[in-house]
């Protein structure tokens, strides 16, 4: 980048940190909705609910469902995070 073109861009450098940052946010979102390991751990903590009461059984089946759904899903998908590549 010329030094004029820095200077004319240098106002909205800020607009482009704050869209950098979103973008690094909405990958690792998107990494984290799609990882075997975090849907897997997130049905343990469903059981460990379950197990100590603090949900009832429709609620422990409702979410179970939608996490194995997911969890098909990212299989069918073939996704692997990309830390896995």
């Amino acid at each position: 980048m010329g030094l004029i073109t820095g200077l004319l861009t240098l106002p909205v450098a800020p607009v482009r940190g704050v869209v950098w940052v979103a973008e690094k946010l909405n990958d690792a979102a998107e990494r984290e909705l799609h990882d075997p390991d975090v849907l897997r751990a997130q049905l343990a903590v469903l059981n460990q609910e379950l197990e100590a009461g603090d949900i009832t059984i429709e609620e422990f089946e409702r979410e179970e469902e939608r996490l194995l759904d997911r969890l098909h899903a990212v299989r069918a998908a073939g996704r692997v995070p990309s830390d896995r590549r």
